[in-house]
């Protein structure tokens, strides 16, 4: 092949490739995206410093949102910036992240302020920044970071028209406010069920709660007792010798902290184990309504009823069974108290002064249960609260499945910039 010949083929796989895969059907035959730089299509710059002094944690009128390398700080009597940017973190846990500045704001030194030049629309600058995932290019050992040189040279791809990438600005800005209407419907069903939770159990001192079942509302006062009277098991078990490399693709399901969640079961890399390692620990078999409570780590207080996908299989130290006399204490009952804030004040109880966080059998099993008359009314409860529960997954699933869909959209709406092969 030639060498003018060599240069068109290069010129063309460019072409193409800068071709998004989905285009608005108006944009079809127009001229391909164009390689620039960062530093060619926006103005850069970090915020000014405040004293931790000048923040305020909440709103009131005067004071102008502060953000930093993590987002939003507090609150500001001045301000640095006036109408809508995009805000990269330069520093912190969120190094990296988009946000968006609208309106009055302080923007500290940990943020990067970002201006577009003429022929950029920021809204759909906002998109490419967070498509990026700039937190890829930070530097640094100790606290890793952003700096505006690196991100200049950064290549991204640009439509000629100003109204395509308008275009695209509206179609992902459309599919955040689905996403955010979902995120306020999740977050009101979980606050629903907060507040339904403290009404359905006794507050401190009180020995009813404030809202009964109709047909129970003449059943008489609740009394508490210890958990360990109405049990028959509260233990945990043990990480097989050699840690992970006794785990299998297949087997007897292995349950640790990481798969215990509010009131699920998180099983998406559950670990197994052999008939051979089940065998040796086998006290600690899973059997169905097993309640498994997170007893150490971050994770702590965190519980779940056990189903048909783990019964049968083991769990580690750091997971407690939880093993009920079903005829005193419905298993649901005593997981919806567990994860309620009552019950997790008392989880926590324990832990006030200790270095580490952690339960010991002993501690749980003089767990305080707040208990009504008749086993019937616990199933009342938990049937209405596991019900929410699952309302509430359902919405959650929603919620990821809408993120997902973005995340694939953007990936089709933004063309490669792999380096073309020659």
């Amino acid at each position: 092949m030639s060498s003018k010949a060599k240069v068109i083929d290069i010129k063309q796989a460019e072409k193409i490739m800068l071709a998004p895969k989905l285009r608005f059907p108006e944009f079809r035959n127009a001229e391909s995206w164009e390689r620039k730089t960062l530093g060619l299509v926006c103005h850069m710059q970090a915020g000014k410093f405040v004293k931790a002094s000048e923040i305020h944690e909440k709103s009131k009128s005067g004071l102008y949102p502060c953000y930093g390398g993590n987002g939003l700080r507090g609150y500001t009597a001045t301000f640095t910036h006036s109408g809508k940017y995009s805000l990269i973190g330069r520093q912190g846990a969120l190094c990296g992240n988009v946000k968006i500045g609208d309106g009055h704001f302080h923007a500290t030194e940990h943020a990067i302020v970002v201006t577009p030049k003429s022929g950029i629309i920021g809204d759909w600058l906002f998109y490419v920044l967070d498509f990026l995932n700039l937190n890829r290019f930070a530097t640094g050992q100790a606290q890793p970071g952003l700096s505006v040189d690196v991100l200049e040279k950064l290549t991204i791809a640009v439509p000629a028209q100003e109204i395509e990438q308008q275009k695209i600005a509206d179609c992902l800005k459309s599919v955040d406010e689905v996403i955010s209407i979902q995120a306020r419907k999740l977050n009101a069903l979980k606050s629903h069920k907060n507040g339904l939770v403290r009404q359905l159990f006794p507050r401190e001192g009180e020995t009813q709660p404030r809202l009964r079942f109709p047909e129970f509302r003449h059943s008489g006062e609740w009394q508490s007792d210890a958990l360990g009277t109405r049990v028959k098991k509260v233990g945990s078990g043990i990480t097989p010798s050699g840690g992970d490399k006794n785990y299998k693709q297949s087997g007897r399901p292995f349950v640790r902290s990481q798969n215990v969640g509010w009131a699920e079961l998180i099983l998406d890399d559950v670990a197994f184990i052999d008939e051979e390692t089940h065998n040796s620990f086998c006290s600690t078999e899973i059997h169905a309504f097993d309640v498994l409570l997170n007893i150490t780590g971050a994770s702590i207080g965190r519980s779940a009823v056990a189903d048909a996908r783990v019964v049968g299989g083991n769990v580690n130290q750091h997971v407690c069974i939880i093993r009920v006399k079903a005829a005193e204490l419905n298993h649901f009952y005593l997981n919806q108290y567990l994860i309620s804030p009552v019950g997790q004040k008392q989880i926590g109880s324990f832990q006030a002064g200790g270095n580490r966080q952690g339960l010991n059998f002993a501690q749980i099993r003089s767990f305080s249960i707040p208990l009504p008359p008749e086993v019937a009314e616990q199933q009342r409860i938990a049937d209405c609260l596991t019900a929410l529960d699952d309302v509430i997954a359902a919405n959650s699933v929603k919620l990821d499945a809408l993120k997902i869909h973005k995340n694939t959209l953007m990936q089709q709406l933004f063309p490669s910039l792999k380096q073309v092969e020659v």
